[in-house]
This record gives structure tokens, sequence and C-alpha cells, in this order.
């Protein structure tokens, strides 16, 4: 079992994006800056594993306010996060086989997320 803390306010990517138009005029997705700098930030402080065996990745996500906000959209950008850092080889279901025991809680003081990687029998 793998336990790490990110001390910094966890972000959304799915409703941080925004759209660009291309040097060919098309438009594109990417990431806002907020997550961009989100990303950066996490990177510090998850270890470069590189696990690629079955895993549970349990995340609780402290938020330093009460407003409502999609879990599944944190988990994911934590994930993103996680393959980035090169925590995670993967964040497919070969590699994450379930997300068993995440949550959010309010704590205005300390907002984290709190990961926890544990091998699966599969």
């Amino acid at each position: 079992m793998i336990k790490f803390t990110i001390p910094v306010i966890p972000v959304t990517k799915k409703n941080s994006s925004q759209i660009f138009r291309g040097k060919n005029g098309k438009p594109f997705i990417t990431p806002s800056a907020r997550y961009k700098q989100y990303e950066k930030d996490f990177m510090v402080f998850a270890p470069n594993l590189g696990i690629d065996i079955p895993v549970n990745v349990k995340t609780v996500f402290y938020l330093p306010t009460r407003r409502l906000t999609d879990i599944s959209n944190l988990i994911s950008a934590a994930h993103d996060c996680l393959v980035a850092s090169g925590t995670l080889i993967d964040d497919n279901y070969k590699i994450i086989h379930s997300i068993d025991g995440s949550r959010v809680y309010y704590d205005k003081e300390n907002p984290r997320t709190e990961i926890e990687i544990t091998e699966v029998d599969v």
C-alpha cells in the first residue's frame, strides 16, 4: 500500500476547460491555466512509481468550500495527474481496477487530496 497527500486545492479538469481556435481556424479544447497549475503542483508531491499492476485508487478530497462538486470529475482529474506524474503508467481499467473508498469532505483550513493505492487480486 502506498499513501501520500497532495496539499493543494483539488481542481476538476472537465469544468475548467477553455476553447481556442488553431491556426487552421478549427476550435479545440484545452485545460484551463488553473488545471494546468494544479497538475504541475500535483506532480511535485506524487511519487514516480510506474505502477502497471491492478490497483484500487482511493482518493479522499478535502475542499475549501461547501460548494457542490462532481466527485467523478475530481477523480478523473486526480487519475490524469497520477498518470502525468508517472505514479501510474495509465488510468485504464486494467491498472485502476477500482476506486473504492473515494470521498469528498470539507476542510476550509487544509484543502488537499489524500491518495491510497493498494494492489488488488483479479
